[in-house]
C-alpha cells in the first residue's frame, strides 16, 4: 500500500499514457480501414492487429518514457524541455516497438503504426499542455492574491524568474517585462508581454497598477545597475534583485535568490579589486595578530588572512560575544586553522606585553578603536585612552618584539579632524609614523578610508531599521554628503597597504563621487515600496556634534602621490619631532586618566595641529 501512495502519480500518468496508446491506436486504424473503404489504402484491418499494437506501443511508449524520466516531470510547471522529452520519447518507442515485431517476426502495417504514433504524441503532449493550462487558469483566478510584478531583463534569468511566477505558488504576479533591447518589445516571454523599456518603469508601475519590481539582470555592469535601480526608485514598489551570475546557486529557483536592494548597488562602481597572490605572499605561513578582531572591520580582516593560510591567527578583543562569533565562524569553515581567540584590551600594556611575549606575531593588524563620533565627543578622555594609548601600546610593543609590519587602521575623519574620534585617529597616524622613523626592523603603515556600508554604527543598518519599524528615517543635514565603500574593500585595501608597505605610508583609497545621504535615504525607502514623507518619514536632526557637512577629498591632500595601483594612493608622510614626542603622548595620556573632558580636547588641540574642534548644539 505504502508503494502506491509513494508511486500514485506515476501510475496514474502510466494509465493515462497506456490509456492514450489505446485510443490512439483505435483511432488510426480505424481512419485506415475508413480510407481503405474508398479505395484510397489496399490494407485490411484486423481486431488482432489492433490488440497488437495496444500492447506492443503502450508497452514501447511507458519503458522509454521511463527510461528518459518523463515520469519524473511535475506537469503543473511543464516546459519546453519536457516536451522536447516526451518527442524523444517517443521516438525511441517507435525504435522500441520496431525492434520488438521482428524479434516477433510479426507482419505489421508500417502506415498504421506510423499514424497510430503521430496521434499518440498529439495525444500525450496535448493533455499534458491542456493540464497545465487549467492548471495556470484556476491559479490565475487566485492570483488577486499575489502582488503584481513587473520583471526586468528578458533574458535567460528573467525568462526564468517569469516561468516561476507562473507556476501559481511564488505569491508574484508577473504582469509584464521590461527590456532595453528593441527586438524583444511587443512581444511575449512565457506569455508575458514584453511593454517597454527600462526608462518607462514609472508610468508602466502606474498604469498596470505594479508592486514589485525584480531585476533579473545579474550580468548588469555597475553602472547600468545604478542608473536603472535610479529609475525603479522614482517609483513606491519594492525592488529585489537576481544575485550576480557567481553568486547565484545552481539548481536552485531564482525567486528564492532574489536579494532586497542592497544600497552599494546604488554606488555605481565596481568593487574595487586587488592582487591577492602579493597578500597571501605575505601572510602565509606568519603569524598574524588582528586587534579589535570581533568588530565589523576587525573581523572581515580575520576571515580574508584565514583563507591564505597563516600559521596563526590572533584575535585579540575586549568585547567576548563579537570573539566569540568571528571564533566559531571561522572554526567551522576552516577546520585546520590554527586560532588563538585572546580577551584583552589594547589599554592594559602589561596584558597586551604577555601576549606580544608569549605569540611573537610577525604581522599586526590594530583595528581596535572607539570610532562613534557623537560618544566620542561625550567622552573625549576615554577615545584618548583607547584610541591614543592602545595604539601607542600595540605599535610599541610590536616595534620591541620585531613584528616585521604594523598597520593602523585609520579614517578620513582625521584630515583636518572637527571631532574627538577624527583627532584621535590622527594622534594614532602621528603614532604610527613616529614609529615608523625610529623603527629598525618593522614597517609602519597606516590606512585612511572613508564610511564603511554595513559596518556596527554606520548608516545603512540603522537606515534599515528606521524603515522596518516604520520609520522615521533620520538624517542629520539635508545636504550632507558621504564617501562609502564596502567591508570587504576597506579590508583589501588594508591587506594591499601591508604588502606596500616601506615604513611611515598613509595609504587612501579612491572611492568615486560622494554619495548625498538625503538621497540615499529616500532611494531606500523607495526600493522597500514605501513612499518618502508619505508611508515613511524623514527627519532631519542637525548635524552632531564634530560632524562635517562635506567630507573632504581624500584625494585633495597635498603631496598624494600615485601607487601601481591607480586605485591607492600615498598621503603626505610629515616628520614627528622624535626628541618630544613620547614626552607629548604621555602627558595626552596622563591629562586623560583625569576624566576632564575639557582638558581632554585641549591637550588633543595641542598634539593635533590640525584639529579645529566644531561644537554644534542640538
Amino acid at each position: 500500500m505504502s508503494f502506491l501512495r509513494n508511486h500514485r502519480r506515476t501510475i496514474v500518468l502510466i494509465l493515462v499514457d497506456i490509456l492514450i496508446c489505446a485510443v490512439s491506436s483505435l483511432l488510426s486504424h480505424l481512419f485506415i480501414a475508413r480510407l481503405a473503404t474508398y479505395d484510397l489504402l489496399t490494407i485490411i484491418v484486423t481486431t488482432k492487429e489492433i490488440t497488437y499494437n495496444v500492447i506492443v506501443e503502450s508497452i514501447s511508449v511507458v519503458l522509454s518514457f521511463y527510461m528518459i524520466g518523463v515520469y519524473k516531470s511535475i506537469w503543473r510547471f511543464a516546459s519546453n524541455r519536457d516536451y522536447l522529452k516526451c518527442m524523444i520519447g517517443l521516438i525511441i518507442a517507435g525504435v522500441v516497438y520496431g525492434a520488438i515485431s521482428i524479434f516477433m517476426r510479426y507482419d505489421f502495417s508500417r502506415i498504421c503504426v506510423c499514424v497510430s504514433f503521430l496521434v499518440t504524441l498529439i495525444g500525450i503532449i496535448g493533455s499534458r499542455a491542456i493540464y497545465t493550462y487549467i492548471y495556470a487558469l484556476l491559479t490565475d483566478k487566485r492570483s488577486v492574491h499575489r502582488v503584481r510584478t513587473l520583471i526586468i531583463g528578458g533574458g535567460y534569468s528573467g525568462s526564468k524568474v517569469t516561468s516561476e511566477m507562473l507556476r501559481g505558488d511564488s505569491g508574484y504576479k508577473p504582469v509584464l517585462i521590461v527590456d532595453d533591447d528593441m527586438q524583444k518589445l511587443n512581444r511575449t516571454i512565457n506569455g508575458v508581454p514584453v511593454l517597454g523599456r527600462t526608462e518607462d518603469i514609472p508610468k508602466l508601475v502606474e498604469k498596470h497598477r505594479i508592486k514589485n519590481i525584480f531585476f533579473a539582470i545579474p550580468s548588469c555592469s555597475p553602472e547600468d545597475k545604478k542608473r536603472i535601480l535610479g529609475v525603479c526608485s522614482e517609483t513606491i514598489c519594492e525592488v529585489k534583485v537576481i544575485p550576480a551570475v557567481n553568486e547565484l546557486m545552481a539548481n536552485a529557483d531564482l525567486i528564492g535568490q532574489a536579494q532586497v536592494i542592497n544600497i552599494e548597488d546604488l554606488l555605481g562602481r565596481d568593487a574595487i579589486k586587488f592582487d591577492n597572490f602579493e597578500v597571501k605572499t605575505m601572510i602565509h605561513d606568519k603569524i598574524c595578530m588582528v586587534t579589535g578582531g570581533g568588530g565589523s572591520i576587525g573581523s572581515e580582516l580575520c576571515r580574508q588572512i584565514a583563507k591564505f593560510g597563516p600559521k596563526k591567527l590572533v584575535i585579540v578583543d575586549i568585547y567576548e560575544n563579537n570573539a566569540y562569533d568571528i571564533e566559531q565562524e571561522l572554526l567551522s569553515k576552516y577546520q585546520d586553522i590554527n586560532l588563538d581567540v585572546r580577551i584583552a584590551s589594547v589599554r592594559d600594556y602589561d596584558k597586551m606585553e604577555v601576549l606580544f611575549d608569549m605569540i611573537r606575531p610577525e604581522l599586526v593588524f590594530h583595528a581596535a578603536a572607539h570610532k562613534h563620533v557623537p560618544l566620542m565627543e561625550t567622552s573625549p578622555e576615554e577615545a584618548i585612552k583607547n584610541n591614543v594609548g592602545g595604539t601607542y601600546n600595540v605599535a610599541y610593543l610590536a616595534n620591541k618584539y620585531k613584528a616585521k609590519k604594523f598597520v593602523l587602521v585609520s579614517t578620513d575623519k582625521a584630515v583636518n579632524p572637527t571631532n574627538v574620534m577624527g583627532a584621535t585617529k590622527r594622534c594614532c597616524e602621528m603614532i604610527t609614523e613616529y614609529f615608523a622613523q625610529i623603527s629598525g626592523y618593522t614597517e609602519f603603515v597606516a590606512v585612511r578610508f572613508g564610511n564603511v556600508l554595513g559596518s556596527n554604527g554606520s548608516v545603512i543598518p540603522l537606515f534599515e531599521k528606521q524603515i522596518a519599524s516604520g520609520g522615521p528615517v533620520t538624517v542629520t543635514h539635508p545636504d550632507i554628503i558621504r564617501y562609502f565603500m564596502t567591508i570587504p574593500e576597506a579590508v583589501s585595501l588594508i591587506l594591499q597597504a601591508g604588502t606596500m608597505a616601506k615604513g611611515g605610508e598613509i595609504f587612501v583609497l579612491d572611492m568615486g563621487e560622494p554619495v548625498k545621504i538625503l538621497d540615499l535615504a529616500e532611494n531606500l525607502i523607495r526600493l522597500h515600496g514605501k513612499e518618502p514623507y508619505a508611508d515613511i518619514d524623514i527627519e532631519f536632526t542637525g548635524l552632531r556634534p564634530g560632524e562635517k557637512l562635506f567630507e573632504e577629498l581624500l584625494m585633495s591632500e597635498e603631496g598624494i602621490r600615485e601607487t601601481a595601483n591607480k586605485k591607492i594612493f600615498i598621503g603626505t608622510q610629515i616628520q614627528i619631532d622624535e626628541k618630544t614626542f613620547e614626552s607629548t603622548i604621555e602627558e595626552i595620556k596622563r591629562i586623560a586618566y583625569m576624566n576632564d573632558s575639557d582638558e581632554a580636547v585641549e591637550a588633543l588641540r595641542k598634539v593635533v595641529p590640525t584639529f579645529n574642534h566644531v561644537v554644534i548644539n542640538k
